[in-house]
Formats: structure tokens, sequence, C-alpha cells
């Protein structure tokens, strides 16, 4: 979520942005803190296998998500995935097309701002791009909710909990989760602040709206979203959850700390919680 270090060109942007803001609230704070895309490092269309398409979708204030489908022919199932807030959607090819070896079809989303993506990175706006994937997966690629996983991870987490809110879903899958862009301040020593940031990124006060099966993983090592965050989750959720914890994971590593159990823990999860799955 958000950076470690803080150097003295931050803090005085930071003091500015506060004095800025001071009548106006506090979103503008939180974006600055909370986006890092990246706009430079993307994968060309002809450069892809016929299996994987990209795709551009359109949200109702008019900003084009660059989004990728990857299609398996064996499988009713859609698995929608949201990343965390540095990189872009490009950059996470290779952990879709992991997810897809595990018999489902994926559609990564690539954030306003981030990538290929137009407009500008906002909470809001994130939340929109979720919304409107999730009716893309319905109404043009034609997979019933009942047939959708949605995954997010780290700040992705917060727009696969609001899109899933009320919503019966096969599954969610939530990857080093966070409680709120509160207690992520407070995390980082940044109690002065954390009064201006309000109910932002705030998860714990959604999850209790989930009415879908949960997985949770998180590693116990987790330097930007503590391990503790992850299980103050799972306690809030009320529906059928399962925990996975990651031994000496960290925020990033999770696949490569313990590989066997990350991708065995989402298989048997897909697998138990699917439907309408092709033989």
């Amino acid at each position: 979520m958000i950076k470690q270090k803080l150097n003295a060109n931050t803090l005085y942007r930071l003091s500015f942005m506060i004095i800025v803001i001071g009548l106006s609230g506090c979103a503008p704070l939180v974006n600055m803190f909370s986006f890092f895309p990246d706009t430079n490092h993307t994968v060309s269309s002809q450069s892809l296998p016929v299996t994987i398409q990209k795709i551009n979708i359109k949200t109702s204030d008019n900003v084009t998500l660059s989004c990728f489908f990857l299609k398996n022919n064996k499988s009713n199932r859609l698995l929608i995935y949201f990343h965390g807030n540095a990189g872009n959607i490009d950059q996470r090819l290779p952990e879709l097309i992991d997810f897809r070896n595990l018999g489902v079809n994926v559609l990564g989303v690539g954030y306003r701002g981030y990538g290929q993506s137009t407009g500008e990175p906002t909470e809001a706006g994130i939340y929109k791009d979720g919304y409107t994937a999730l009716k893309y997966a319905n109404d043009s690629l034609g997979f019933p909710s009942d047939s959708i996983f949605i995954c997010g991870r780290s700040i992705g987490t917060t727009v696969a909990i609001e899109v899933s809110q009320k919503r019966q879903l096969a599954g969610i899958i939530l990857i080093t989760p966070l409680t709120s862009g509160k207690d992520i301040a407070k995390f980082r020593h940044l109690q002065l602040f954390s009064p201006l940031i309000g109910n932002q990124f705030d998860n714990t006060s959604k999850c209790t709206n989930i009415v879908s099966p949960v997985l949770i993983l998180h590693g116990t090592a987790d330097e930007t979203v503590p391990f503790v965050m992850g299980q103050r989750i799972f306690n809030l959720i009320k529906n059928p959850k399962i925990f996975i914890q990651i031994e000496n994971g960290h925020h990033n590593d999770l696949e490569k700390v313990d590989p066997k159990l990350y991708w065995d823990s989402i298989n048997g999860f897909i697998n138990k919680n699917a439907n309408n799955t092709i033989q």
C-alpha cells in the first residue's frame, strides 16, 4: 500500500498537500500515497498468443481500461483478478497465466491510469473499474456471477471486497488483504495523518457483507500489510472461509516462499466451489 520510507522531499510534499486540502477533504492526499502506476512497461497485442487477448473495456465515466482475457476452453469458470497498487496488469501476465493453468478463464483488470488504461487512479475510480469488469464478465463474456471467482491482491482486495458485497459469487480470494487505509497509516508510523484518511480503503466495514465463500492467504513476515490484518479480516467474515498462513512469506513473494501451499490452496478452493465445469 504505502511506501515504507519518506524522504525529505516527500515530507515537504506531504505537508504542502495537507495545507492545500485542509478545507477540501483528504482524498488527494490518500490517492497520492496509494497509487504508483507504471505506464511504460506494457505488452503489445501482436506479441500475445491466440489464447490471450488484450481487450479494452469502457467504464460509465468514459475511461478505457486495458485488460487481458485468458481463454480456457475446458472451463465455464472465470477468475477476475485485481492487482496491487504498483506497476500495471501487463506485468502480472505470468501470474494470470498461472491462474489459467488451474483450469479457469481469467480476466486481468488494468485500473484507470495504469498501463495503457486512460484516466487517473482514485479509490472511487478503481471501485468503478471493478464494477465495470464484473458487468463486462456477465454481459459481454457471458459468465453468470455464480461461476465467477473474484481475486484481489493487496490494494486489489479493497476492489474485490467492494464489488463482492451481497453478491453470490463462486468464491472470493483475498491475498494479503488490508483492514483500512487508516490502519496502514498507523502501521507506517504516520499516526499524525491517519485522522485525515477517514474511512478510505475500509475493508473492515464491508467484509461483513460478503455472502460468498472466501479464501485468504497471508504471509507471517509481510512488511507492507501486516499478518494481523489478514487475520482480522478473516475473523470478521461470517460465511464459509479458509485462512492460509504462509510462514516467512512477505508481501510480494508468497508464491515463491511456499509455491505448493500457495497454488494448491487456491486450486483446492476453486475446485471445491466451482460450478458448471466442462468435462
